[in-house]
This record gives C-alpha cells, sequence and structure tokens, in this order.
C-alpha cells in the first residue's frame, strides 16, 4: 500500500478535491497525508477525512521567498512520511507539490488541473500563469484534467503532451455523493428552520447560486439580470451563497444592492457540510461563470434535481446536456433574466430538467465511478 501526499493551498477546497475519497482509500490500506496553508478547521477535517497534516503556509499569488521555504517543507515531509504518491490540486498547489516530489524523488507525481485561470487574464499575468502551469505539467509524471474541455483547450495551449493527459471517467476530481444530494433525502424540519432563518416564503421562487462571488463566476451579470426580473415578479428571490472574495472583487457599488436588496440573500460563507439544505431552497440553479475546470456546484444542483442555467465556458460546457438537463446563455443581462423567466414560468420545465438532470450525475459522476478511475491511476 502506499503513503499519499495532497497538497492544497486552503483547506477550503479540501471536502470538494478529496473529501471522503480520503476515507475511501484509508479503508483500502494506503496512508493519506495533507499540506495545506494553516486554518483552524484543519484538525476536524483531518478526522472526518482520516489524514495527518502538516501546516505549510501556501499562498495563490507568487512570492518567491515563501514559496521556496513551501518546496522545502513539503520535502521534508515526504521525506519524514516516505511519500510514494503525491498530487497537487490547482495551480499554485500543484506547482509546490511538483517541485517538491520531483527533487524528493517521488515516483508518481499527479497535477490536478482544476481548471486554467488564464482564460480570463491578459498580457503579462496571462503569460505567467501559463508558464507556471506548463512547469507544473513538466515536472508532473500524470496531469489529470478534470473536464473534456480542459483537456482540449489544455493540448490547444500546449500545456503538455496528449500522452501525459488523464480524464477520469467523464470528468470531476472527486465524483458526487448521489445519496447526501438527492432532494428525497433532505431533513424537511431542518429545511424548514433554514428557510425561516433566510426569511424565505414558503411560495417564493428562489434562484439560486454556490460558490466565490467574484467577477469571473458572472455575479454581475447575474445580480443585474435578477434586478430586470424583480421589476415584474415579486415573488422571486436570489440566494447567493458563498464569500466574497478579494481577489477579482465585485465592483462596490454591486456589492452594495447585494446588501441592501431586501430580495437578495446572501449568506457569506456556509460549511460544505450544510451545502445540500441550500440547495434544496432552490428552485433553479445559475452559474454564468467566464471560466471553471468542471463546475461542482452544476452538478450537485443537477443531482438535487435543480435545472441548470450556464455558460459554454471551459467546464461548463460539460456539466450539462442542452435542453434536456439545462440552458446555456450568453453574458448578457437580458438573455440571463429571459432564460430565468422561463423556468419561473414553466414548473413542468423545471421538473423535466432537474429530472433529468439528477440521472445525468448518477449515470456519470457518481463518487465511486471516479474513486476507481483515481485507483487505476495510482496503480499505473
Amino acid at each position: 500500500m502506499s503513503n499519499l501526499l495532497h497538497v492544497v493551498n486552503i483547506s477550503f477546497v479540501i471536502p470538494y478535491f478529496l473529501g471522503k475519497q480520503l476515507n475511501y482509500f484509508t479503508e483500502k490500506g494506503h496512508k493519506e497525508y495533507v499540506v495545506c496553508s494553516p486554518t483552524n478547521e484543519l484538525d476536524e477535517l483531518a478526522v472526518k477525512y482520516c489524514f495527518e497534516y502538516k501546516a505549510v503556509v501556501v499562498l495563490r499569488k507568487i512570492s518567491i521567498g515563501k514559496d521556496l521555504r513551501a518546496v522545502k517543507s513539503t520535502i521534508e515531509y515526504i521525506k519524514e512520511k516516505h511519500i510514494d504518491i503525491i498530487t497537487g490540486h490547482t495551480p499554485k498547489g500543484a506547482l509546490i507539490a511538483m517541485l517538491a516530489g520531483y527533487f524528493a524523488g517521488v515516483p508518481k507525481r499527479f497535477y490536478f488541473r482544476h481548471g486554467l485561470v488564464y482564460e480570463t487574464s491578459h498580457g503579462l499575468k496571462r503569460w505567467l500563469l501559463i508558464t507556471i502551469d506548463r512547469l507544473a505539467a513538466r515536472l508532473a509524471t500524470k496531469v489529470v484534467c478534470v473536464s473534456p474541455s480542459v483537456c482540449y483547450r489544455s493540448l490547444e495551449d500546449g500545456l503538455n503532451s496528449a500522452a501525459k493527459q488523464v480524464l477520469l471517467s467523464k470528468g470531476t476530481c472527486n465524483g458526487i455523493d448521489i445519496n447526501r444530494f438527492y432532494r428525497k433525502n433532505i431533513d424537511e424540519n431542518q429545511l424548514s428552520d433554514l428557510r425561516a432563518k433566510l426569511h424565505i416564503l414558503d411560495d417564493a421562487f428562489v434562484i439560486g447560486f454556490t460558490g466565490r462571488l467574484v467577477r469571473d463566476k458572472g455575479i454581475i451579470e447575474l445580480i443585474r439580470a435578477f434586478h430586470l426580473l424583480q421589476e415584474k415578479y415579486s415573488d422571486m428571490v436570489l440566494l447567493l451563497v458563498g464569500m466574497l472574495e478579494e481577489r477579482d472583487a465585485l465592483p462596490r457599488d454591486v456589492v452594495d444592492v447585494m446588501k441592501s436588496n431586501p430580495k437578495i440573500i446572501y449568506t457569506g460563507y456556509v460549511s460544505n457540510a450544510l451545502i445540500e439544505y441550500y440547495y434544496a431552497l432552490m428552485n433553479c440553479f445559475v452559474l454564468p461563470s467566464y471560466r471553471e475546470g468542471f463546475p461542482t456546484s452544476v452538478l450537485e444542483a443537477s443531482a438535487m434535481e435543480l435545472p441548470v442555467i450556464t455558460t459554454k465556458v471551459t467546464g461548463c460546457i460539460d456539466s450539462i446536456i442542452e435542453n434536456k438537463t439545462g440552458f446555456f446563455v450568453e453574458h448578457t443581462v437580458c438573455e440571463l433574466a429571459n432564460v430565468i423567466e422561463r423556468l419561473y414560468i414553466s414548473k413542468d420545465k423545471c421538473y423535466a430538467l432537474g429530472t433529468q438532470g439528477r440521472q445525468f450525475v448518477v449515470d456519470n459522476f457518481e463518487e465511486k465511478i471516479i474513486w476507481e478511475e483515481i485507483e487505476k491511476l495510482y496503480n499505473g
């Protein structure tokens, strides 16, 4: 059995990128380790998911001194724990992991490419991000792309050779827990308590979003589209579940509207352990993103039998079947408002898209399908 080390930049991503996959491989006799920036929830996550960890500052931005210290600390941990397999997640976590794994002589080094950060960047920043990605890929023994479109774009942009790339089934890095994300398994009393806490009426039509509240997610367009709809339909509510961030921050006027509009419910950070209850409040799910790797939120929403509205960008384009599990839209306020209105008007269409969406997830993205693919990768 192997000693497995995962490198991530922040503990927030551990339930999404790894989660019960860690328990799965521990039960099979592997030993799981994590390198991650220090946070208060690491101890709790380590107990829940059966891993040991070392707190190492892994910044999202470039900082040569701190990055070199992170590589050095990771090399020391690799040698201390006799690591056989190392995986790096996101460009920065992957760069630290691949550098440390390469210089420490780890034989199996897997870069999980969760998206292409440079897609919405320009100039020198774009060049730097592409260079970092290419370096991480060069040092990896395999590059795991989380969606077919990330695979295609990676080759198109010359990030690595086709021989080095891997796609797990039809995509994602960890799959979906189809029993947890299932409307029939929701505790109605707990859901009722959450509805009351958020002041959402029983007959409200809830337009939902989960994720980082930043420009790249299309939040500006979503809030403006909701404003148009709000003038026509008094029973509509926009539920925004996630955190504001300084990186790629929303304009101040948009944040002010978001916080002052009584029909926009902004929750801030919500624990992953409770997220299915927020989906259960929604009537439709909207992700008007400009770039993704593979949007887990779309699959979670589909598993919860929600119709989905998203865009034809990298990652998102793989996450729905047009007119069967959801709709694609352009990045325009009017089109987004029109498609949301279409769902508002037709409950039958909502039901059909949601039912077919859950089946799409069950057939292709159930977590054990993905874990078995990862196991083949580890044993290869």
